[in-house]
């Protein structure tokens, strides 16, 4: 930390105070950076704060942070903090009762204060560290409010430090990232003036306030159930302008004329929105499922999630006279033919990574010509069969039975067995680290990494798209039973067994009545994919049994987990060579004077 003489006699905010000056505030500005997950978790790796009074820097906080547990790679490569980096460093209960020595009574500033103060909350949970009761003020909340949507596109950190060319920019590391969030509040300090804004107590009500537009509109929430379902916010013709899902409709449905709904697409959605449309449904599955497939045919145009759900893209082994590999969103029953399908992909990209690593280890033609089943030329039309890597499926006399051997092997790769392809880019990678060509493995890393998840989803899809019919139950919290019906990976239909009432019943009336479904072309199933997977998470979550089911469900023992754990420890080896070249560990940006490896509290 870092204090200026005479701030420790300052006089700090008192929150009884009326009408304190936002020049005469104490202002704590905090970033945290962690482990990921749940504020609960308390997984804090780095802590960074700046106190300013009338802008002027008072003091200064910064400290890495042991979280107890391993620093996950992703978080390691976007932050640059690693396990060895934490090692020494204060425990979390120790950094957060030193950061909240530190803060005193002033108010706490943060950008997205509901992550970072939620895990400081987490902390004291966790710790039992009583928790004080300053004022907690969001820039983001502020920006979102004094900004107008022509000046900035969104109000992630990065963009403001960018909008208002502040001195520091942010690096994902706590202290710079506090110190950019400074430079960001006093900008927007600015801005407030505008608005009449000079007083703490402007400044909540400035953040807190309803819009007239909210006010007017609430009365759109009048009469709608309070149960499980989906609300449609329709504008004056009937059209779909936003669509949702709740466990509790009107509850939520209020929500948004209220001051914690400050999203500006929805402000605009509601000058706009007519009336609401409720469906309620048996359970909350049934409702995400219903929003999902709403938002598919409907297509309204303030949703952003899911509106894509049905365009996705496969990669696929032709079943033409000479096989080969393409990226294609239309699947054709053609199985019985010899084509295959991994997938699918939310990006080409990621499906042509995928592709890559199986031509790179099976020779496989690339090229697109249309081959006829009996070639009549004795030229290879290309320079990989000149380069031995092709064995020119092109020409009258190439040898058939091998490249049929080849595309078998393909096949296979397809089909659920990674070993071939995870072994031969492992043993690549290995070799690209060994002669110091980091960049290159790591390519071959993701593109593996696309490769195996794609052949992994392949296979939980297969299972619940080719079933006829699976039943299963989850208790509810009250005793009773929610109970699904899913053809084909569809869900057929949904209801639920009150407590006291025996439920064999109900299921055979479930069944009976569920929605005939015709099964989709395989591995897809019968409705959009997405649909499939929110339906697999349901099945393999906590609490849900398995009724019945019309065919085993397996999966092939080598289609992605095994690999999985072996790309794990590819990534073990390339950072191991990484290092002994470079003398550290592998980050996303250089560890420097920025990122001191000690605590430091200073005050000025």
């Amino acid at each position: 930390m870092i204090n200026h003489p005479g701030a420790l006699s300052a006089t700090q905010l008192s929150l009884s105070d009326l009408g304190t000056q936002l020049s005469d505030c104490v202002f704590v500005i905090v970033d945290l950076e962690t482990t990921g997950g749940a504020g609960i978790d308390a997984g804090i790796t780095e802590i960074g704060a700046v106190k300013v009074r009338g802008g002027e820097v008072i003091g200064e906080f910064t400290t890495l942070v042991n979280p107890g547990s391993s620093i996950p790679p992703f978080i390691a490569t976007l932050t640059g903090i690693t396990d060895s980096m934490v090692s020494g460093s204060p425990s979390v209960h120790t950094a957060v009762s030193m950061f909240l020595d530190f803060a005193g009574e002033c108010v706490f500033v943060a950008h997205n204060a509901p992550y970072d103060i939620g895990f400081l909350k987490g902390a004291c949970a966790k710790f039992d560290i009583t928790w004080p009761s300053n004022k907690v003020i969001d820039t983001v909340r502020i920006a979102r409010l004094a900004l107008h949507r022509d000046e900035v596109r969104n109000c992630k950190l990065a963009t403001l430090s960018s909008f208002f060319r502040t001195e520091v920019q942010p690096t994902h590391r706590a202290f710079d990232d506090a110190r950019a969030t400074t430079d960001v509040m006093h900008h927007l300090f600015e801005r407030l003036g505008n608005y009449g804004v000079h007083t703490l107590e402007d400044l909540h009500a400035f953040t807190s306030r309803v819009s007239d537009v909210q006010r007017n509109k609430k009365n759109l929430a009048d009469g709608l159930p309070g149960k499980p379902g989906v609300y449609i916010f329709e504008d004056p013709q009937g059209r779909p302008l936003y669509i949702g899902t709740s466990k509790n409709i009107r509850n939520r449905v209020r929500t948004y004329f209220t001051a914690a709904e400050n999203r500006r697409r929805m402000s605009e959605m509601i000058k706009i929105a007519q009336q609401v449309r409720p469906i309620v449904c048996s359970t909350i599955l049934e409702a995400k499922i219903r929003e999902l497939r709403l938002i598919v045919s409907e297509q309204p145009r303030y949703n952003r999630r899911s509106r894509a759900a049905d365009s996705v893209s496969w990669l696929k082994l032709t079943s033409e006279p000479a096989p080969r590999l393409i990226v294609t969103k239309q699947l054709k029953d053609d199985y019985a033919q010899g084509a295959r399908y991994i997938g699918p992909f939310t990006s080409r990209a990621a499906a042509n990574s995928a592709l890559d690593t199986i031509n790179e280890t099976i020779s496989l033609r690339t090229c697109t010509t249309k081959i006829a089943a009996q070639p009549r030329t004795d030229i290879p039309g290309c320079v990989r069969a000149e380069l031995g890597k092709c064995v020119a499926p092109c020409t009258r006399d190439h040898d058939r039975e091998q490249y049929l051997s080849i595309v078998n092997h393909a096949s296979i790769a397809m089909s659920g067995n990674t070993a071939t392809v995870v072994t031969h880019i492992t043993e690549l990678m290995k070799t690209l680290a060994l002669q110091e060509r980091f960049e290159e493995a790591a390519n071959w890393r993701e593109a593996l990494g696309h490769y195996v998840n794609a052949v992994f989803r392949t296979e939980r899809l297969r299972w619940i798209a080719t079933t006829p019919e699976i039943v299963a139950a989850q208790n509810t919290i009250d005793g009773g039973w929610e109970i699904h019906v899913i053809r084909y990976g569809r869900l057929a239909a949904a209801g639920v067994v009150e407590p006291g009432f025996d439920p064999w019943p109900h299921v055979a009336a479930l069944v009976a009545s569920a929605e005939f479904v015709e099964p989709g072309i395989e591995p897809a199933p019968a409705g959009v994919t997405e649909e499939a997977f929110d339906l697999l998470r349901w099945l393999e979550s906590d609490g849900v049994r398995l009724v019945a089911s019309s065919s085993d469900l397996y999966m092939p023992i080598n289609c992605g987990g095994k690999e999985t754990l072996q790309l794990l420890d590819v990534r073990r080896v390339v950072g191991e060579r990484l290092a002994a070249v470079t003398g550290h560990e592998p980050t996303g940006r250089p560890v420097g004077p920025r990122a001191p490896g000690v605590t430091r509290i200073a005050y000025f």
